[in-house]
């Protein structure tokens, strides 16, 4: 596997990067595996809670740095990946502001005795990360497992290596003990073997179905933990009610924010007959304003795709849906220049036979239901494989969460496109994948819930 970055918008090979030796993943693991023994002897959460502040202090302060790393990696507009090292600096320090609070034994009611149990680490933490957003699929897992005390190795996407290794840097600018997290270039056959290493207790992935279920198997071959995201297939359901006006303000960013590149962005939308109409043509409006062009440059809305690769896939989903009968509202036209370029394009007319019908289109494409009835509108948004997120939009609030509470999703979003913060659960159900990242419920997912029982006597 080779690690390289190269430059979505003009496809140049800026840097390259080797993968690491068996031998040298073996320090790494013997190195972090001695750290976790001794977090788990030593108290030192206060250390870690002053080493994450400081990471969120030099990403502020670094902030065009780490951006520009994460443009030339993947193409993502500059000020999109400002906005991310931003975030990452706010996830950090709320692990920290939330730190003794998580860790606070829980106590349980019980008339038989003393109950309680508390909090502790488990050990290294492998993660697996995709390129969409490279600096945050790291900080999301990274920073409660620091705080716990779990060490974390990584292995990135071996398209936005420059993001992988400037993480590690910037980790150990802020003082953090060696082993507290390591980036690895590796290939998937020694990821397998890294799995099956006893020092590994769990592993997160963000990604594919086919790269979770792979994941998932050699983890469970290893009765390893895992945690697991796996894209979507949102549905973005218009009521009778909605107000189109309001709705203007939200598009095209929960389709086109990130190039379309985004799990939780709006990919189907599902509208009541009433407003379709109505809504084809604000829609066609926001796309038709979407500026293509370098991602370095402010004036610019439309980033480029991530790789050439990921161009390919999207046009053959693209020609796959017209070909079993989807209608191109607009765009489908070729863009003429090196760089990764998609054009937006708008979809409709999409029957269930349809091969695309039930598919992630990871890049600027919107798909557009017209339904006759709310009822049928629950039911479409359900009849997926996928349950990551999806957004009710209406007036009337106590039936948005109505039809809201009804759909099969592990996140809903109303009157509203979708939303990452640090006290918000992230993660999905079906074939989105199992788990969740973010918020309370993410610090305990690799953590021992540790019973302590005193009866009476």
């Amino acid at each position: 596997m080779a690690y390289e970055t190269k430059y979505p918008f003009t496809n140049e090979v800026l840097n390259s990067y080797d993968n690491i030796s068996d031998e040298t993943i073996e320090d790494i693991l013997a190195t972090s595996h001695a750290l976790y023994k001794k977090w788990r002897q030593q108290d030192a959460l206060a250390n870690r809670k002053e080493q994450l502040h400081k990471i969120a202090e030099i990403l502020r302060r670094d902030v065009d740095k780490y951006a520009e790393i994460m443009t030339k990696d993947m193409g993502k507009l500059f000020i999109e990946a400002k906005g991310e090292i931003e975030l990452c600096a706010d996830i950090a320090d709320y692990y920290v502001d939330n730190a003794d609070d998580f860790l606070t034994p829980r106590h349980l009611e019980t008339d038989t005795g003393d109950a309680y149990y508390l909090r502790q680490s488990t050990g290294v933490i492998l993660a697996v990360e995709p390129w969409n957003f490279p600096f945050y699929q790291i900080m999301r897992v990274f920073a409660p497992n620091f705080i716990v005390g779990n060490p974390m190795v990584l292995k990135h996407a071996s398209i936005c290596p420059g993001s992988a290794q400037a993480f590690e840097d910037l980790v150990k600018e802020a003082g953090a003990e060696d082993g507290s997290f390591t980036n690895l270039f590796v290939s998937y056959g020694q990821v397998a073997n890294i799995i099956a290493d006893p020092r590994i207790t769990g592993v997160c992935l963000t990604g594919s179905e086919r790269g979770g279920a792979s994941i998932a198997e050699e983890a469970g071959k290893n009765l390893k933990k895992t945690t697991l995201e796996l894209g979507g297939n949102d549905a973005f359901i218009i009521l009778d009610d909605a107000n189109l006006e309001e709705l203007k303000s939200l598009l095209p960013d929960v389709r086109l924010y990130n190039a379309g590149q985004v799990c939780t962005s709006s990919k189907r939308f599902i509208v009541t007959e009433k407003n379709y109409d109505a809504f084809l043509e604000i829609l066609l409006e926001s796309f038709k304003g979407a500026k293509w062009g370098d991602p370095m440059d402010p004036e610019t809305t439309l980033a480029p795709l991530s790789s050439a690769g990921a161009k390919e896939d999207v046009l053959s989903q693209i020609k796959l849906a017209v070909d079993n009968g989807a209608k191109v509202l607009y765009g489908n036209e070729p863009i003429d220049h090196p760089g990764n370029f998609v054009m937006q394009t708008i979809l409709t007319d999409i029957t269930k036979d349809n091969p695309i019908f039930n598919q992630e289109i990871f890049g600027p494409v919107a798909s557009v239901y017209k339904v006759a009835t709310e009822e049928e509108a629950i039911e479409l948004a359900n009849d997926s494989s996928y349950g990551l997120g999806g957004t009710v939009f209406g007036t009337d609030i106590d039936r948005v969460h109505e039809v809201a509470a009804q759909i099969e999703t592990g996140m809903s979003f109303i009157n509203s496109g979708w939303a990452s913060l640090p006290e918000l659960p992230f993660g999905g159900i079906k074939n989105s994948g199992y788990g969740r990242e973010l918020s309370e419920l993410g610090f305990t997912a690799f953590v021992n819930e540790h019973l302590v029982y005193t009866p009476k006597k």
